[in-house]
């Protein structure tokens, strides 16, 4: 009954995930994503994967200041800060190799996010971080985490479908 309940949270982050995609405006994509990264956080550290459980605290924290209308918090010194933090989080919780793989998918979407492109972000969620995630999350045990990437994978390219290629590639400001 555990491991249901610990999956039932998941899925909760991964449906507020799915429909973050299908809103063009990147502030309502990351503030819907800050819930969603929530309900992940609580997952992980329930399923005692430790790193990928504070990657997902700062994921949050990513959304929050993605999300807001303060430009200090959408700037490139909050992107810095983040990449850094996600550092510290490998040095402090590694388990070995597989601590990498949510850090480092995590770093190149807090990267992709502060170009506040469109385009560049679904390209970053498909191409580099869920391909990362789903092998963490298979590691770990998350199936919540496996289908949550799969279907923003989905998402994503809905949303390109939905928009166009070229309506994506703006920076939003």
């Amino acid at each position: 009954m555990k491991f249901v309940f610990i999956q039932a949270i998941g899925f909760l982050g991964t449906g507020l995930f799915f429909l973050s995609y299908q809103f063009k405006k990147n502030q309502t994509l990351f503030r819907i994503q800050f819930v969603s990264y929530l309900c992940y956080t609580v997952h992980f550290l329930l399923l005692g994967a430790i790193t990928g459980g504070i990657s997902y605290i700062l994921n949050a924290i990513r959304s929050f200041c993605l999300g807001s209308n303060h430009a200090v918090l959408r700037g490139k010194g909050m992107c810095t800060v983040i990449c850094l933090l996600q550092v510290a989080t490998l040095v402090l919780t590694w388990e070995g190799w597989l601590s990498v793989l949510p850090v480092a998918a995590n770093i190149v979407a807090t990267v992709g996010g502060y170009t506040h492109n469109g385009r560049t972000i679904r390209l970053v969620a498909m191409l580099v971080n869920s391909p990362l995630w789903i092998v963490y999350d298979i590691a770990v045990g998350s199936w919540a985490g496996v289908i949550d990437e799969l279907i923003t994978e989905v998402s994503a390219l809905v949303s390109i479908l939905r928009y166009g290629w070229k309506a994506l590639d703006t920076v939003e400001n």
